[in-house]
């Protein structure tokens, strides 16, 4: 038992919070709180539209709120997301990357890619995705499931590349929440580029 909790120790990267660092980027003011508002702001800077943005929002920040709230018996009718508390928030049903101090766990990473990616190893089609996704399902967690599929499908969508694929690179971006900042990054330049174009 001591040597396999030394094995699991042993593949996480550091004891950083990179959980914390996925979702800092929705924190908007920089303030340590994530409030429904700034998660909207969020996906729409990396080029989510006002739909998908407003029920990301919407799902997001109520079904988190409340779980990075501990001791807080009422609920905040504004929903913040505690960032301090954000490996509170860890659905069931999920990949297992995160540990439950919300450090990235290595190995876990590469079982993703060596359980499913069979068309590219360096990346997920949407039929494997989906695999990926219902072979994290925990017995009657419907909660978990739901989360686990709206935001791996979410990403899909958001992130694929043109042959349909989720590229390694890219849920490894996403897990540090380094690819929320490419994103931004790359839609300021299409608008820069529109508004150029349009003003000629």
């Amino acid at each position: 038992m001591a040597s396999e909790k030394t094995d699991i120790q042993a593949t996480i990267d550091s004891e950083e919070n990179v959980l914390r660092k996925h979702v800092e980027f929705f924190d908007r003011n920089n303030d340590g709180v994530i409030y429904p508002w700034e998660t909207f702001q969020g996906f729409r800077a990396i080029g989510s539209g006002i739909v998908l943005s407003s029920v990301a929002a919407l799902f997001i920040n109520m079904g988190l709120s409340g779980k990075t709230r501990p001791g807080k018996k009422l609920p905040n009718l504004l929903f913040p997301i505690e960032i301090q508390n954000i490996n509170m928030a860890k659905h069931g049903s999920d990949s297992g990357v995160y540990d439950s101090h919300g450090r990235f766990v290595t190995a876990k990473f590469e079982e993703i890619f060596r359980k499913h990616a069979r068309t590219n190893k360096d990346g997920l089609t949407s039929e494997e995705l989906d695999e990926f996704v219902k072979g994290n399902r925990e017995p009657k967690d419907y909660g978990g499931w739901i989360g686990g599929l709206s935001e791996w499908k979410i990403l899909y969508y958001l992130a694929k590349d043109k042959d349909g694929l989720l590229k390694k690179e890219t849920i490894r971006s996403v897990y540090d929440g380094s690819l929320f900042q490419k994103m931004a990054e790359e839609q300021k330049i299409k608008s820069a580029k529109k508004k150029k174009h349009t003003d000629k």
